[in-house]
């Protein structure tokens, strides 16, 4: 950014919905319960990951990766947001809204990385079951892992260098919160060449892992086809329901998000957002609570107090003992 980009705006003003007074009072009530329950809910899927034996496996590890990213994805604007409800004044500071728009793509490119990496391990447990310990070994999760996270952040870092060398003019108004999108819209001056590395970096971390998924489901569900028994086709299948209803809940979210008509009124477009936005993330530890008998046995241990009394044979991020790999 040119220096006298950096002292135009010093802060950003969020809109919101300040017309809506008596409106973002329930919100308010209704964005902190969602909250609480999206922390809670996911902060108990990584401590029962961490303390039950049956779930030290690769799929388990991902998908506290997972919980760990929708912790962190709403912490990043939902605490300012719920501030701003109750506030005359909405604003966030220039290093807020870097940060805020920095973590939101990063995480989200994270997350659709992580997925294709659980649909993998699902395709290895059902179609290469007898390779399952050496293909998803230990070592070989925390390496996908860190590639996930790693690359995430990295997109996301050039992308926001990209978008703060842009000239800014002064405006800065913005109808929610910083996102990409939202920060690009401020700008003054030819932004064609970021908009082109932001449509190029979201068809390799979007719609590449995407691909990737529906082949491999496409691979499981040949697979699944081929076993004999009607109850083995519904042990397989049980496998990969968690994970398919996260996937499809996620991409239609962003499908819904992108691709819907424009409302009439802007305050619509803003709750739809808001409630997408804050909602989602908090349903992976239901889903995976509800369709998952090993999450639902770990839960009964832990209100009996069975887990806490244990101890920890070995450390959660040691190799995975992978039999229960298919679990």
């Amino acid at each position: 950014m040119k220096g006298a980009n950096q002292t135009a705006v010093t802060e950003y003003v969020l809109m919101g919905l300040h017309e809506h007074c008596n409106l973002e009072v329930v919100l308010f009530v209704f964005c902190l319960g969602i909250y609480s329950v999206n922390v809670l809910g996911n902060a108990l899927l990584i401590g029962l990951n961490m303390l039950h034996s049956r779930l030290h496996n690769p799929m388990y590890f991902f998908l506290s990766n997972l919980s760990l990213m929708d912790i962190c994805g709403t912490s990043s604007f939902v605490p300012l947001m719920l501030v701003n409800f109750l506030e005359a004044q909405r604003t966030i500071s220039f290093p807020g809204c870097a940060l805020q728009m920095y973590l939101t793509l990063a995480l989200g490119s994270t997350e659709c990385l992580l997925l294709a990496v659980m649909a993998y391990d699902r395709y290895v447990a059902i179609c290469q079951p007898l390779r399952y310990p050496e293909l998803m070994s230990g070592q070989t999760c925390m390496q996908t892992a860190a590639l996930s996270w790693g690359t995430g952040f990295a997109n996301s870092l050039l992308q926001s260098i990209l978008v703060w060398h842009l000239p800014f003019c002064g405006h800065n108004v913005i109808n929610h919160f910083c996102e990409i999108l939202a920060v690009l819209k401020l700008a003054c001056g030819d932004i064609s060449l970021t908009a082109l590395a932001l449509m190029v970096a979201t068809a390799v971390l979007t719609l590449a892992p995407l691909l990737l998924i529906c082949l491999s489901y496409l691979f499981i569900l040949s697979a699944i086809l081929r076993v004999p028994s009607a109850a083995g086709q519904c042990k397989a299948s049980s496998t990969c329901s968690a994970h398919l209803t996260v996937v499809v809940v996620f991409y239609g979210t962003i499908s819904f998000m992108y691709f819907k008509p424009k409302a009439k009124d802007p305050s619509v477009d803003k709750i739809v957002t808001l409630f997408y936005g804050v909602v989602t993330p908090s349903l992976n530890p239901i889903i995976y609570s509800l369709r998952n008998a090993e999450v639902k046995a770990a839960v009964l241990a832990l209100l009996r107090g069975g887990l806490l009394s244990r101890k920890a044979s070995h450390c959660y991020c040691c190799p995975l003992p992978l039999s229960a790999g298919i679990g």
